[in-house]
């Protein structure tokens, strides 16, 4: 049935053939107090009213938001979905498998499709083989003598090899022989030879881009495959293949559409997505957040997302930003104001005079940082900043015209004049952009800020204090030590602080071109002034997108970060997910015989411990300029006010206030390197696809041909027990812990990532199947094999679990006393028909939302999860799965209730369930006590009866 709001539908004002849902009239006085991402939920509900999933009362409950905010559930169907590869593949393997179970079950697999349009950009398996090549030591191109300060390099070269333009036929103005020409550089433009900056001739591809691309088409080919399969037979699904670009950045760049047109009618652009950086569309005025893959998969299927109706906080921008904050200074010191105002599970609104002073990066950076404050999104009206920018990517006039007035007509637009009235917020926080100074995060969590001239004094602290949440616990005598390292024909001299890893990566910085032009630019400086970057260090430049290339490039920077070691390695999110290169073996092994706390510097939005590589402890998050600059530095026992970076040439001591570009100089530069040309050719590249993928051959049938050799893509046994009716709850019986965990549990500690450890359950596995560890990839790239991420879950290296008093991810199986791996132990268990169940503290599930988080657990065995307090999407992942919440009441955790954890647990479900109801626990020593279990809502107790959200929408094909 259509919806009963239908004759609310009017013609645009002078687009007559435009047809929309007039909420505003609909909704009157109270639409027009409600927040701008408000209107947004209520257009969607009134849109795709039904009666059924959707009903009248809860656009009417939208409608009331001020009175039922916190208090009542709604559903929300976002206009369209992202993935990325890495939840990607579940999902697909998951319809691959759904296809097969239907057709067992008697139904038509051809009707398993995405519903809702989905969008998958194939990114996140990219690997840092290949880094550093010979361009440090490579020859001047002309032959020349390199003159002594160099006047200017040549561009990125992998290797010393002959460069095409040394004076050959057709290349104007005379050979390269003096390497001095006064010609600029030129604008080099992604997907293009590199020019000569002499004579705009070619020189070759850096090797290195080549050489990942490689690898990660031959690694990862089956999967490849699979996703090409998935793109013929589905419909309704559309794949962005590899090395176009990360996810958020296609996102943004390029699946946005602000407004959504589908048969004449209008309505505003939402998405969800599998990417913790969803968010960022916020920026753009596109309502959308992560969920989980389990979720994800729920709306491809047509289910509405379910949300209780957040409360949204409005965050008042005011003052004008100080010249050495970067964008990220912005980001972080908002994000503190954020966290401190306890915004988790809120939306965010900006408004006030300081909005307009961001430009739509700064909007999308602030908005990518939503998972580290907590809340589900931030969200930044359309203004006349955005319809500018949307102009600059070369969205044609028309269109823009019509999302004009659509958004007027509306009420989604946002106006900076005083007359316009502000909505209603549930509370005000206020930030004044002049307060804010230069920041870092670390040592371990990015919630710790250190503002950057306290920097030196804050890691002195950190090895002073206990070991924690900060710090590291070096006896006073020990903290000077410098252990000597011989590398590459020098000695070097390595002691607590030093920086060994640092990555300028896409996550936070890869839409915002001044943060990554302000590294670019001060490379350029210290490469003037004489500064180098100490060779041992993993320096890395991973783009997000050939985009930032191209500002990088055509800003002339790229060959001075290339200089200091930062060459462009590939596009995906690489050292974020922990997919970087080892360290070179005679630093690793310095750094363990000296116990040195060695650090990374990255420009992510992730530094949980152990993360990067398993010897590097203390991990800071920066901007990108400033992780030029430690690097530089070589340590972040530094004072940057009062100490030199290095000595340049003629012996000069050089500061950073030397080389540190002003903000004149890098919106200089933006204006004219960041245009439109680069979105042009982002939509040809997209159009044309690659090379690799159109030759890839794939089959066609309605059924997935499952290998059973193949170690990347299995059919999972979530449909196992697909039936028609769902079971009644069971009880769960003399089950034993299989960990008992403390707080702040996250989804990093839970979800297999990064890479393989040879000693792991998975190893082992893949071993079994013939595999050598060189052939392992990593989790990420296997995700789409159930048996690899199963013994990949809670095999992190920093799992504390309670029975084994130390990091290790080991538990121990009570029947027979063994220490074991977690997978073996729960494999045990299964085998003996016993359930499982964990034991946790506050806050458990902590971190971005992570499918396997909650499949993983589901497949080891585990029935319940008994925590203090969960964090919101991990506990809907838990019951989308079909594994049981269950909260300690306030005040009482397994220690007051006096649990050791080795006792056998049983727990009584009634035959009726209802939201948040309280079950009796009973153990096998004859303590009782009660839990509240955390389904929210009927739909929620709907879904874990019927064993998890899959099974649920694959019974309506049956």
């Amino acid at each position: 049935p259509g919806s009963p709001y239908q004759p609310f539908i009017e013609a645009l004002e002078n687009h007559p053939q435009k047809k929309f849902y007039d909420v505003s009239k609909l909704g009157g006085a109270k639409y027009d107090t409600l927040p701008y991402s408000i209107r947004v939920l209520f257009e969607s509900s009134v849109r795709n009213c039904d009666g059924f999933l959707v009903k009248e009362t809860d656009a009417m409950n939208i409608l009331d938001w001020k009175t039922k905010q916190n208090h009542v559930e709604v559903p929300f169907c976002p206009a369209r979905v992202v993935l990325q590869d890495f939840t990607g593949i579940p999902a697909m393997v998951d319809f691959a498998a759904m296809r097969e179970a239907v057709r067992n079950a008697g139904g038509d697999p051809v009707k398993v499709n995405p519903a809702c349009p989905t969008d998958l950009t194939v990114d996140h398996s990219l690997q840092i083989d290949f880094s550093k090549c010979a361009i440090q030591n490579a020859p001047n191109p002309g032959g020349g003598e390199a003159p002594k300060p160099p006047a200017r390099l040549s561009p990125l070269r992998a290797q010393p090899r002959k460069v095409p333009c040394r004076g050959q036929g057709g290349c104007r103005g005379g050979p390269c022989e003096s390497g001095r020409h006064p010609a600029p550089f030129s604008a080099q433009i992604e997907n293009t030879p590199i020019l000569c900056p002499f004579h705009l001739q070619p020189v070759p591809e850096p090797e290195t881009v080549l050489k990942n691309q490689e690898m990660e088409f031959g690694r990862n080919r089956e999967r490849l495959q699979f996703f090409k399969w998935s793109s013929k037979v589905f419909k309704n699904i559309s794949i962005i293949p590899p090395e176009t670009g990360t996810a958020h950045q296609v996102n943004l760049e390029y699946l946005s559409k602000v407004v959504f047109e589908v048969k004449d009618l209008l309505y505003p652009d939402s998405v969800v997505g599998t990417d913790s950086h969803t968010t960022m569309v916020n920026g753009l005025g596109i309502l959308g957040w992560g969920v989980g893959g389990i979720e994800t998969e729920a709306v491809m299927l047509g289910m509405p997302l379910t949300l209780t109706l957040p409360e949204v906080v409005g965050c008042e921008l005011t003052g004008t930003v100080s010249p050495f904050a970067t964008s990220i200074d912005i980001v972080l010191s908002i994000t503190k104001h954020l966290r401190q105002a306890e915004v988790a599970g809120k939306f965010v609104e900006f408004f006030g005079n300081g909005v307009s002073q961001l430009s739509v990066a700064d909007r999308t950076t602030i908005a990518n940082m939503c998972p580290e404050y907590g809340a589900i999104l931030s969200f930044f009206p359309v203004d006349n900043v955005t319809l500018k920018h949307l102009k600059h990517t070369g969205l044609d006039k028309a269109k823009l015209e019509v999302m004009e007035a659509y958004l007027k007509a509306v009420k989604l637009f946002r106006n900076d004049e005083s007359s316009s009235r502000e909505p209603e917020y549930s509370q005000v926080v206020q930030v004044s952009l002049s307060s804010i100074i230069p920041y870092v995060s670390g040592p371990k969590r990015s919630q710790d800020r250190v503002a950057v001239n306290n920097m030196k004094s804050d890691f002195q602290a950190c090895l002073n204090e206990k070991c924690g949440v900060k710090g590291f616990q070096i006896a006073a005598e020990k903290q000077k030590d410098t252990v000597p390292v011989q590398y590459e024909g020098n000695e070097y001299k390595l002691s607590h602080g030093c920086v060994v890893i640092a990555a300028v990566i896409s996550c936070t910085n890869n839409c915002n071109p001044s943060v990554m032009l302000a590294a670019g630019l001060l490379a350029k400086k210290a490469v003037e002034a004489g500064l180098v970057v100490k060779p041992y260090i993993r320096t890395s430049l991973s783009p997000g997108s050939g985009m930032v290339t191209h500002y990088l490039s055509s800003s002339g920077v790229l060959p001075y970060l290339s200089k200091l070691g930062f060459e462009v390695v590939g596009y995906g999110c690489s050292t974020c997910v922990g997919n970087t290169a080892p360290l070179p073996e005679a630093i690793r092994n310095a750094i363990k015989q000296g116990d040195i706390i060695a650090c990374g510097v990255l420009s992510g939005t992730k530094n949980f411990e152990g993360r990067l590589c398993d010897c590097v402890r203390a991990n800071y998050l920066a901007s990108p300029p400033l992780v030029v600059a430690y690097a530089i530095a070589g340590t972040v026992r530094i004072d940057f006010e009062a100490e030199p970076l290095g000595i340049g040439f003629n012996g000069k001591s050089i500061y950073l206030r030397d080389i540190w570009p002003t903000r004149k100089e890098l919106h200089a530069v933006e204006e004219e390197c960041v245009i439109s040309s680069m979105f042009k050719e982002l939509k040809e590249k997209m159009e044309k696809g690659n090379k690799r993928w159109n030759l890839l051959e794939a089959p066609e049938s309605t059924l997935f041909p499952w290998d059973s050799k193949s170690t990347y893509i299995r059919c999972p046994s979530f449909f196992d027990k697909l039936a028609k009716e769902p079971a009644a709850a069971q009880p769960v019986e003399n089950a034993h812990v299989l960990l008992y965990l403390g707080d702040s549990v996250t989804t990093d500690h839970i979800s297999p990532a990064g890479s393989i450890a040879r000693s792991s359950a998975a190893a082992k596995y893949l071993t079994s199947k013939g595999l050598t560890p060189r052939e392992f990839n990593s989790y990420g790239a296997r995700r789409g094999n159930d048996a690899v991420m199963t013994r990949g879950t809670f095999a992190n290296i920093k799992l504390l679990n309670k029975f084994i008093g130390k990091p290790a991810p080991k538990t121990i199986h009570f029947p027979s006393g063994q220490t074991l791996d977690v997978f073996e132990a729960a494999e045990l268990y299964q085998k003996e028909g016993i359930p499982v169940i964990i034991l946790a503290g506050k806050k458990y599930g902590l971190g971005s939302s992570r499918d396997w988080a909650a499949k993983g657990p589901f497949l080891l065995g585990v029935k319940a999860v008994l925590a203090e307090s969960f964090e919101k999407v991990h506990r809907s992942q838990l019951i989308g799965i079909g594994i049981a919440p269950l909260q300690f009441h306030p005040g009482e955790n397994p220690s007051t209730l006096g649990l050791t954890g080795k006792e056998q647990f049983s727990i009584l479900f009634p035959p009726e369930l209802s939201p948040r109801m309280t079950l009796d626990v009973k153990t096998s020593t004859g303590k009782v006590f009660s839990v509240i279990a955390l389904f929210e809502n009927n739909m929620e107790i709907t879904l874990y009866k019927y064993g998890g959200s899959l099974n649920f929408v694959a019974r309506r094909f049956l």
